[in-house]
């Protein structure tokens, strides 16, 4: 009991994910300050390392509260929007513009569930699922951006470090 008391804690962003309406955008929106005040300034080398231990452990929390809430998909859970939204923002520039579309691109797509989010949300289940239509949402936002970016002469896209 005490183990999946922990694990909820985790897996709701702390108890970010209990706030109305939107769960899933508030927990974004933490996010997105979490990415501003510790990862923004970090290599794109280390941020995805960041993104892929975060994944890891909400992964290993979430196998254990999928199991025990008996809900393929609890509305309160945000860590997947977490690390979502940490990939839309991977090597972006620190911006509050570029920062406010990644922010935006990234609820759409976990929204409206295009193309590939969309397949995964619909055929992946359990904790793997509860992550994977956000990781493609975030990696599709993160696409978008940079090429919009690209397209504006305004990318902040360095993999030198």
């Amino acid at each position: 009991m005490r183990r999946l008391f922990w694990r909820k804690l985790w897996c709701s962003g702390l108890g970010r994910g209990y706030l109305k309406p939107a769960p899933g955008t508030w927990g974004s929106a933490v996010a997105v300050l979490i990415w501003w005040f510790l990862l923004a300034e970090l290599p794109v080398w280390q941020q995805l390392l960041v993104i892929a231990l975060y994944t890891t452990i909400s992964l290993m929390a979430l196998y254990t509260v999928v199991r025990e809430s008996e809900v393929t998909d609890p509305g309160w859970t945000v860590v997947d929007e977490f690390a979502g939204q940490w990939l839309a923002l991977v090597a972006a520039p620190q911006n509050i513009w570029v920062v406010l579309l990644a922010f935006g691109l990234f609820r759409l797509f976990d929204i409206t569930k295009p193309w590939v989010v969309g397949y995964l949300d619909r055929s992946t289940k359990g904790a793997r699922g509860v992550m994977a239509d956000d990781l493609a949402a975030g990696l599709l936002a993160a696409a978008v951006l940079h090429i919009a970016l690209l397209a504006f002469g305004a990318s902040g896209l360095d993999l030198r470090h």
